[in-house]
Formats: C-alpha cells, sequence, structure tokens
C-alpha cells in the first residue's frame, strides 16, 4: 500500500516538474519526490505489511510439534 503511496507522489511531483506549476514550497516537486522516497522505503523496510515477527500462536504449539504428533498418532 506505500508503494501506491509513492507512485501516486512521484506521478504528482512529475506532473508539477514537467507543467512549471508555480506551488508553494511545501508542495514543490523535489519535496514531494523526497516524501515519496520514504514511503518507498518504508515498503521495502516492511512497515504497513501485515507481517510480524513475534506473533504468538493460539494454538500453543509450532508446526514443528504438530506435525510429529500427528507421525506419531500414526504408528
Amino acid at each position: 500500500m506505500l508503494a501506491f503511496v509513492a507512485a501516486a507522489l512521484f506521478i504528482i511531483a512529475f506532473l508539477i516538474r514537467v507543467t512549471e506549476t508555480s506551488t508553494e514550497a511545501i508542495f514543490s516537486p523535489t519535496s514531494l519526490m523526497l516524501v515519496g522516497l520514504a514511503f518507498l522505503a518504508a515498503h521495502l523496510a516492511g512497515v504497513g505489511s501485515g507481517w510480524s515477527g513475534r506473533r504468538s500462536s493460539t494454538r500453543g504449539s509450532s508446526t514443528r510439534a504438530s506435525s510429529t504428533r500427528r507421525s506419531r498418532s500414526r504408528r
């Protein structure tokens, strides 16, 4: 999702630059490009991706332990 925001900011910055529209200092093509790069960096770092390194299991066991139990029950 952050990559889409970055792409939209790049497009807006490009359009402002190409049409030579005079804007406020905060909406300059350079500042929009830098914000877009920040969003792209956050996307590449995994921010907002939904993945978590420290997720607790609600079943109380890992997949390896559950596969071991299944193989024991088949014997």
